[in-house]
């Protein structure tokens, strides 16, 4: 079960050493993935849940971005960081799309990240906006280690359909192999024609640790994994002419 609360938040564009702002919907996300950076955040949010079962819903936010928008540089959006803005509470609260609206209506540039095929839902806008691009975490090819770490995301086959439709009507895409996990290095043939470029990193699998050592699967963190696996997709990427950006 997730705990769904509504709650007003003062703020919602705050900045980002990524992209110039970064615009998060939610707080936790109900996906649930167990290596996720972001379980950082409870201990600024007062949540005791484990991390993929509670989700506040920031539902003034479009609001408050009008007005933010009116008062702030001019910068491009990056719609994530700390939570995923298409897991399944926007079915119900759509917070992402009506903030989508303002951006676009102002004519802000916006980065979406996602694991959620619900982002087909608002493919009218993406046509629409002057300057975004559409991405989603994919960090195997295998559908059963996606399950141990991610297991209430979408299925790996439906991200990469979902990055061929938009990316076949002209929308920019990318794909975000990170973490890397054991059979991300298969990735780059099946992306393929459906991505703009892929950007690889490694993060943080601290949290992940008892699911690698609990399936025997090799710590993705150590250099003798991780090193040989990015060299492999660094070359692959080159062999099929996408760009390709390493974190680290």
């Amino acid at each position: 079960m997730v705990a769904i609360t509504e709650r007003v938040v003062k703020s919602v564009l705050s900045p980002s050493k990524i992209y110039d702002y970064a615009l998060n919907p939610y707080i936790g996300c109900s996906h649930g993935c167990r290596y996720c950076y972001a379980q950082f955040m409870k201990r600024f949010t007062g949540h005791k849940e484990p991390w993929g079962t509670f989700v506040d819903v920031k539902i003034n936010a479009p609001e408050l971005l009008t007005r933010e928008l009116d008062k702030k540089k001019r910068g491009r959006v990056w719609v994530s960081g700390v939570c995923d803005p298409y897991q399944p509470a926007e079915e119900k609260f759509i917070i992402t799309r009506r903030c989508l609206e303002m951006l676009i209506s102002r004519g802000w540039a916006f980065t979406i990240q996602t694991k959620s095929a619900l982002v087909l839902r608002d493919m009218d806008l993406f046509l629409k906006a002057r300057d975004c691009e559409v991405g989603f975490s994919i960090t195997t090819t295998d559908d059963g280690i996606r399950r141990l770490f991610e297991p209430n995301a979408a299925p790996i086959d439906m991200r990469i359909e979902a990055l061929d439709k938009m990316h076949s009507l002209g929308i920019r895409t990318y794909a975000m192999i990170a973490p890397i996990l054991p059979g991300a290095e298969d990735l780059v043939k099946d992306l393929k024609g459906k991505v703009d470029y892929i950007i690889v990193d490694r993060l943080n699998y601290h949290y992940a640790d008892r699911v690698f050592k609990a399936h025997s699967l090799p710590l993705a963190s150590e250099e003798d994994f991780y090193r040989p696996v990015v060299n492999r997709i660094r070359n692959m990427c080159r062999d099929a002419q996408i760009p390709c950006e390493i974190i680290c």
